[in-house]
């Protein structure tokens, strides 16, 4: 659903604006299908949306109408926000980005295209509110305005944090607990070959003297020549 406005050289009176909000309203009060019918023009944006805040989002938009274009079609994109009259946010020419949105918006639209897309980075809570697309068309007849009715809501969600452990750390505990296992669990075999040593050593120290004392005893006790 979309409002059209045509303005004669560019310039039209806040009446006639008034008169086509009113024949809007009228034509929304009557037949759905008749209506269709003569409302031939029209911009599609999806009726909502969700972003979480921090991360970007995409608004997708297209728009038809029936009128043969001027020469130089001129086409400009403009959006609005939080209501059908409110601040501009964006115009395609000249280029204008609102002071909220600084570094923001990009357009990914170029001239004579009927669909496109508005991208948002870097979502703030701020930016949840509803978003209207609007179209500037140079007709052979006069410039026409098209402006989306319902427009976008936007809905911001916060991220969710999840705490997990780093996997280097994992694997630095794991380590740990390897080491200290192998500190408590010597190798046997080493074990064993210590042990074996230490016997070999002591009996070799109790024997040496009474060895000693066997062959003292035995060359004095020797029959003299």
């Amino acid at each position: 659903m979309a409002l059209l406005v045509s303005l004669p050289g560019g310039n039209q009176a806040m009446s006639w604006i008034l008169l086509l909000l009113l024949s809007a309203a009228c034509l929304q009060a009557g037949n759905s299908a008749g209506s269709k019918r003569v409302n031939s023009f029209g911009i599609n944006q999806p009726a909502r949306l969700s972003g979480v805040q921090g991360s970007s989002i995409e608004i997708p938009f297209s728009f038809y109408f029936p009128w043969e274009l001027a020469e130089d079609p001129d086409m400009r994109i403009l959006w609005r926000w939080k209501h059908f009259h409110g601040e501009f946010i964006y115009n395609s020419t000249p280029l204008f980005i609102h002071e909220h949105f600084k570094n923001r918006l990009t357009l990914n639209w170029t001239q004579t295209q009927t669909s496109g897309v508005l991208r948002i980075l870097d979502l703030k809570k701020k930016d949840q509110t509803v978003y209207f697309c609007r179209v500037h068309i140079n007709t052979k007849e006069v410039m026409k305005i098209i402006q989306s009715i319902p427009g976008t809501q936007l809905t911001i969600t916060h991220a969710i944090r999840t705490t997990m452990q780093s996997p280097s750390m994992i694997t630095s505990a794991g380590s740990s607990a390897g080491l200290e296992d192998t500190e408590d669990q010597r190798n046997p075999s080493l074990v064993n070959l210590g042990a074996t040593v230490g016997v070999v050593v002591t009996t070799t120290v109790l024997m040496t003297p009474v060895c000693v004392l066997k062959v003292f005893l035995w060359w004095k006790q020797r029959p003299a020549d």
